[in-house]
């Protein structure tokens, strides 16, 4: 080996180190989300996550410092999936309907039927399990409920409507209604056949829900008679 092979050989060495690193660190994650969903996170030992995952008990602490941090990293990784989900969705309409419709959808057939496990997680197995977990699921909520609000700004600013707090009001409610009706059907009932039908009936309830607030806060503006607007104009 010439002087000149030599770092090439580190440094494809060190890559693929990192890689295995990494498909590790993603296994081991995986693992405990599905035996925390199955079995319950207060059920879960680090044993079983280690057995499961077909590594030593010494690996998981290496990655991770105790089971709850396995359950905030989790947390973490909703966090973004949704937020992510709803983000594309969202952009990719041209209209204020359009938007509304693309990201309910995505939430409930991309989120919702690509990650159940997630969302028992996020809206069962963290609850009461410290304040530090409280405080990561509360700011999920948090961001989500600004990601909205600031979605629904822009609908209301393509009306000529300037109103945070009411564009606030209505991110609550609609985070709400799609966090009860996500425990109902994914937690208390498994509903996964009927998405479809549950994804088209929360989207028509937003749509009114939306044009109410949009002729509420500006009447003359959307029932003037030859001046009607909807929100798909």
């Amino acid at each position: 080996m010439t002087r000149q092979e030599a770092p090439q050989v580190v440094s494809v060495t060190a890559q693929r180190r990192k890689r295995e690193k990494e498909q590790r660190y993603q296994t081991i994650l995986m693992t405990a989300e599905c035996l925390f969903c199955e079995n319950g996170y207060s059920n879960t030992k680090i044993q079983d996550i280690a057995k499961a995952a077909e590594v030593a008990v010494g690996t998981v602490y290496f990655y991770f410092r105790n089971k709850e941090d396995l359950l905030l990293q989790l947390l973490d990784a909703t966090a973004f999936n949704v937020r992510n989900t709803l983000g594309q969705a969202f952009r990719s309409g041209k209209t204020p309907v359009e938007r509304f419709e693309n990201a309910g959808r995505a939430l409930f057939q991309n989120f919702w039927g690509l990650h159940p496990s997630q969302l028992i997680i996020l809206l069962r197995e963290s609850i009461g399990v410290s304040p530090e977990v409280e405080a990561s699921r509360r700011g999920i909520f948090e961001r989500l409920n600004e990601d909205v609000a600031r979605a629904i700004e822009e609908v209301l600013e393509e009306y000529g409507i300037s109103d945070r707090f009411a564009a606030e009001v209505v991110s609550v409610a609609i985070g709400g209604m799609l966090e009860r009706v996500a425990y109902q059907y994914v937690i208390s009932q498994d509903r996964s056949e009927e998405t479809e039908t549950i994804t088209r009936e929360i989207l028509v309830f937003i749509r009114g829900g939306l044009l109410s607030v949009l002729r509420d806060l500006s009447p003359t503006q959307m029932s003037a008679p030859g001046k009607e607007k909807t929100l798909e104009s």
